[in-house]
């Protein structure tokens, strides 16, 4: 039997609270909140992410029929580990990712460190991530902003680097797990389709494009991405 896991980037709470609608669904899942989020120190990789998801796995005992869920650095996370790991791995399910350096917008840096430092650059990183969440429930919102209240704005700062440094375009043809690509249509961040392009590098992966959704499918459409995952789970 597959075990789900499901793992987080630096938007959407920046924790494992960005999965709240799956862990619900899917009450044999696992979410880790990764180290350097709420507490502990950060991993300097997407490589080093990986062995901590790797480890924190294995000591649960959770080995092999991995099917790992991830958006942005969760995605950079899940691929590199079905990279590294194919005989653990049974299926990624990944969005809102690339396989190369992304194209940022100007200022994009410049934003989170400024908030470490000035008030009213803090409130605007504060509306930025408001904004990325816009077709989130506003309940769920209002948990997740105040997460990314506790994680702050320089642990995103080191998590987009972190994402910016991931580069597998020389690797991601030879991945053996089974690969379902997600694409929120009405991501307000309008980034390039990254995922389409690794769908069309990886023989007989699976892409998908979600309307109504933005950058988070998983908090946006919760029902659409769980079924998606129940029909990609069904078929490995």
């Amino acid at each position: 039997m597959s075990q789900l896991v499901f793992i987080h980037g630096p938007g959407a709470g920046a924790c494992a609270d960005a999965y709240h609608y799956q862990l619900a669904h899917f009450p044999k899942a696992v979410a880790p909140t990764l180290p350097g989020h709420l507490e502990g120190a950060r991993c300097l990789d997407v490589a080093r992410y990986t062995e901590w998801v790797r480890g924190w796995l294995w000591a649960q005992g959770m080995k092999k029929d991995l099917v790992l869920v991830g958006y942005t650095l969760g995605a950079s996370i899940a691929l590199q580990y079905g990279l590294d790991y194919p005989e653990e791995v049974r299926g990624l399910v990944v969005m809102t990712v690339a396989d190369r350096p992304k194209v940022r917008s100007p200022g994009t840096y410049e934003m989170r460190l400024r908030a470490l430092e000035d008030p009213k650059a803090y409130e605007e990183w504060v509306a930025f991530q408001s904004h990325a969440m816009k077709f989130v429930a506003p309940d769920l919102k209002a948990r997740l902003m105040e997460r990314h209240r506790q994680v702050g704005p320089l642990s995103q700062y080191h998590d987009l680097k972190t994402i910016d440094a991931f580069d597998v375009r020389d690797r991601i043809a030879t991945l053996k797990p089974k690969l379902l690509l997600l694409r929120g249509l009405e991501d307000p961040n309008n980034p390039p389709k990254y995922e389409k392009a690794m769908h069309e590098a990886v023989p007989g992966s699976r892409y998908v494009e979600i309307p109504r959704a933005g950058h988070f499918p998983i908090a946006e459409t919760p029902e659409k991405v769980n079924a998606l995952i129940e029909e990609f789970v069904a078929g490995l």
